[in-house]
């Protein structure tokens, strides 16, 4: 990474000039205010176009691994800054097009040869444009929330953050788990896996859903797993679940509480919890201090338009 590489990502990410038809740019569907989500149920991409898929927080995004997307199909940030650009429904571009209007753009010429030493702007290509981007994603870092600051020793936690903290890494006997922290485990709130947890009732039968997320993969078994998003600034990211279809944590919890729908592939983890009003308010409380919104005053992170 170099502060040259970071800058390029940044005005990249937040360049309509991305998109077919200049009107869509990367934070179109990644507000930074809403941890790089965008409030919908399903991004709106060029023309007004629908996506079929939330928009996924893009905050510690660099630390992920075994896969990125809900449906784990690439790799790398590099590979995934790529995705939407050529994408139908969200930018609807041609690379090859769009690395010939940045040859003769005069500013960004300049930057790519600063960035990456290139000699002549016919040098520029689709892996410098995935660089760049992937250099800018890796400084959203978000590790300053309450909960941050309880495990450093600089504060408490409410009495009923408290209990939610303990329900959600089942420290607490007089409560029943909640069954958080296996596939939401710290530090990143997330294990970098993928599930079924019970959202469409399909039983045996996987042709029935209606996005088959990680089954790309043509692994059967996988029909239906989706990557298990962070839990950091949760409280920030709404709508929820792959497709949005959760309003807000209550309806979240909720559906954990008493909507988990059969499948054959659903984890074993997931069940029904049948927890109490006080309970559900404690994971609340604990979820909202997982909050942190102090990547906002990085001043790369905004947009530089």
């Amino acid at each position: 990474m170099t502060l040259e590489g970071v800058e390029l990502g940044r005005r990249l990410f937040y360049d309509p000039i991305l998109s077919a038809d200049s009107t869509v740019s990367c934070a179109s569907c990644h507000f930074p205010e809403l941890a790089f989500t965008d409030g919908l149920r399903s991004s709106i991409g060029i023309s007004g176009q629908q996506t079929s898929r939330n928009s996924m927080s893009l905050v510690n995004v660099g630390f992920y691994y075994s896969g990125l997307f809900w449906d784990g199909r690439v790799q790398t940030l590099e590979e995934q800054s790529l995705h939407p650009i050529e994408d139908l429904i969200e930018q609807g571009n041609d690379l090859d097009a769009l690395i010939e209007k940045l040859k003769v753009h005069e500013d960004y010429a300049a930057r790519f040869r600063m960035a990456f030493g290139i000699v002549d702007r016919s040098q520029i290509n689709r892996k410098l444009i995935g660089k760049a981007i992937a250099q800018w994603e890796r400084i959203i870092v978000s590790g300053n929330s309450r909960y941050d600051q309880y495990t450093r020793g600089e504060i408490s936690l409410t009495d009923e953050e408290d209990l939610g903290h303990s329900m959600f890494f089942d420290f607490d006997d007089g409560f029943k788990d909640a069954e958080c922290n296996h596939c939401h485990n710290v530090p990143l709130f997330t294990a970098n896996s993928y599930h079924n947890n019970g959202l469409d009732s399909v039983g045996n039968d996987y042709t029935l859903f209606k996005d088959i997320g990680l089954g790309i993969n043509g692994i059967e078994n996988d029909t239906g797993r989706f990557r298990t998003p962070t839990l950091r600034n949760i409280a920030l990211t709404a709508p929820y679940m792959h497709d949005g279809r959760f309003m807000s944590l209550d309806d979240v919890l909720n559906h954990y509480n008493s909507g988990i729908q059969p499948a054959r592939n659903k984890d074993p983890l997931v069940a029904n919890l049948e927890i109490s009003q006080e309970s559900r308010d404690a994971l609340l409380a604990f979820m909202e201090a997982l909050t942190d919104t102090s990547y906002l005053k990085i001043p790369q992170v905004s947009s530089p338009f």
